[in-house]
């Protein structure tokens, strides 16, 4: 049942709901008994305070632990088990996946299109907490920074050789090779085109719809309706009361899961690629120990930023993010094939376009090594990044109408990831078709980037830059991360204690570390998979749930 909240924020002082803002202007409250914090346990621990969720903070925190544990002192028994439920998810569930990445998409457009788009968050009369330049830093930099410095050129440049290279069937009857749908055999160009179209479909709106959902949900039940910002309030529609109970908890706990582990992919990667960076440059030994004292180090400067806050810390990194990242790709653009990349922009979209429906098709599919390989991981790694991103996303955007949020998080940055991946992976791939060059085609996934930096001028400093974004990347994501992990474990409440933060943030380091110890990438991925499967099922309840709570929202 709701309520009509009439305060306006301009003829009245907004109410004050502990721990989330109460709405500004005409809303609909959700008319609960439920306050935010009242299964809390609060107390003073040497000199710490302490505000969390109980049930949600103990459990999860035991169950990690006790994983952790398990993984680094069981390195060589536990690697071929990731190896099998990798396999076994992504040869047998990769249609769930795909399925789920459409429903998102064509939810997130529906609703733009639909009078449900001029609902605002926050109230009809909120206003928004950050400027457009901050708003699009926080949103690029928490999405998918490290996954571009480390995808944007050895995905263009595999998609690109594959397809090139034509397909191959084995005995079985089954094909063997890599190439996305049906290659393009000894034809450059078009497998160029394909190979964009491939790396786009995995950056562009699909993982974009998940962030979409999450973040729509969770800012409507949380900031419209007065509901605490955790996972279990966008299942208010569909629980009703119950989901302050065990029902609320189990899908918290396991927000917290998918978070951690999608943001433990993402740490591995980026020391994996930074350690590589380092190596190529300096010649420090590429080992599991660089790796592992980069993500102590990176883990320490996170917990800096944690300490200043989201004003002073995520924003101010992230705005030094995208000043880095937007001087390192003019750098490429201005350097590099500079025609190829303004021409190739529009031509890889309109490749994107062409072939976004198969790509896109979640059965009868012949390339079964790319699509579960490839997209089905990628699915299962937006999706499992969807309660931190979205959680992250809510926070931000309070203000913004749900057509300026959607229309914001869907194309901004899906336009850049399009002139990310065409700018690296475009010169990458005109290196080797226009000068032979086959050094980024033969370089390990993690030094690909540093291998095309290397024909340009500058390199020596263009790849320390790079290794620097790696690492900024980093510390936005371990920070924004334990923000959200944070506020799920702390009943929903935005204002916990920073040394909760902190926990998380040294949580995620270490998780990090044992999945590099524990299996390497595939652990990493496996890791992803495992919490992205139940979570696309959260997430289709989340479609349902944000139609029927915008409904009932006013339409300013």
């Amino acid at each position: 049942m709701e309520k009509h909240s009439p305060q306006s924020g301009s003829d009245a002082p907004a109410a004050s709901t502990e721990g989330v803002p109460a709405p500004e202007g005409p809303a609909n409250l959700i008319d609960t008994d439920y306050v935010i914090g009242q299964d809390n346990v609060t107390a003073r621990k040497f000199g710490l305070d302490v505000d969390l969720h109980g049930k949600v903070f103990t459990i999860s925190s035991l169950l990690i632990l006790v994983f952790v544990i398990l993984t680094l002192a069981l390195q060589n028994e536990i690697e071929p088990i990731f190896d099998s439920i990798f396999s076994f998810l992504t040869g047998n569930l990769s249609w769930v996946f795909l399925l789920g990445g459409n429903i998102f998409v064509l939810v997130s457009l529906g609703i733009v299109a639909s009078p449900l788009g001029k609902v605002r968050i926050g109230g009809a009369h909120a206003t928004p907490d950050f400027s457009y330049a901050g708003w699009f830093a926080m949103l690029f930099a928490a999405g998918m920074g490290i996954g571009l410095m480390f995808y944007g050129v050895s995905e263009p440049m595999s998609h690109f050789s594959t397809a090139l290279g034509g397909t191959s069937v084995g005995e079985d009857g089954v094909r063997t090779d890599w190439a996305p749908l049906g290659a393009a055999a000894g034809d450059e160009i078009a497998a160029q085109k394909l190979g964009m179209a491939a790396t786009i479909f995995h950056w562009g709106l699909h993982p974009w719809g998940a962030y979409a959902i999450v973040g729509l949900a969770l800012a409507i039940f949380s900031f419209n309706k007065g509901l605490p910002l955790t996972m279990r309030s966008i299942f208010y529609p569909v629980l009703g009361e119950r989901v302050w109970g065990w029902p609320g908890h189990a899908i918290d706990i396991l927000a917290v899961f998918a978070t951690l582990f999608g943001l433990a992919t993402s740490l591995g990667l980026g020391a994996s690629q930074a350690a590589a960076g380092l190596n190529y440059l300096f010649d420090i030994p590429n080992s599991d120990l660089t790796m592992v004292l980069l993500i102590m180090g990176i883990t320490a400067v996170a917990l800096c930023s944690i300490v200043l806050g989201v004003d002073k810390g995520v924003q101010r990194l992230s705005q030094l993010n995208m000043v880095l990242a937007f001087l390192l790709l003019m750098f490429v653009i201005i350097v590099g094939p500079t025609l190829m990349i303004a021409t190739g922009f529009f031509e890889n979209l309109f490749a994107y376009a062409v072939n976004l429906p198969a790509l896109s098709m979640p059965f009868g599919r012949e390339d079964a090594n790319f699509s579960q390989g490839w997209t089905a991981f990628y699915w299962a790694w937006w999706i499992s990044w969807s309660p931190f991103v979205g959680m992250f996303i809510a926070r931000v955007s309070r203000g913004r109408s749900v057509r300026e949020f959607l229309t914001a998080v869907l194309l901004v940055p899906t336009l850049v990831s399009v002139l990310w991946m065409t700018a690296f992976g475009g010169t990458a791939i005109d290196q080797f078709v226009s000068d032979g060059f086959e050094g980024v085609q033969d370089a390990a996934l993690e030094i690909k980037l540093f291998a095309m930096l290397a024909e340009l001028p500058l390199s020596a400093i263009t790849s320390f830059v790079g290794i620097i974004l790696v690492i900024v990347f980093f510390v936005t994501s371990s920070d924004s991360g334990s923000l959200v992990i944070d506020s799920i474990t702390a009943g929903g409440k935005v204002d916990a204690p920073k040394p909760q933060r902190i926990f998380w943030a040294i949580i995620e380091g270490a998780i990090a570390i044992a999945l590099l110890l524990g299996g390497g990438l595939t652990a990493l991925q496996t890791a992803s998979v495992s919490t992205g499967l139940p979570f696309t099922l959260v997430l289709l309840v989340g479609c349902y749930a944000v139609v029927k709570g915008l409904m009932s929202e006013p339409r300013s």
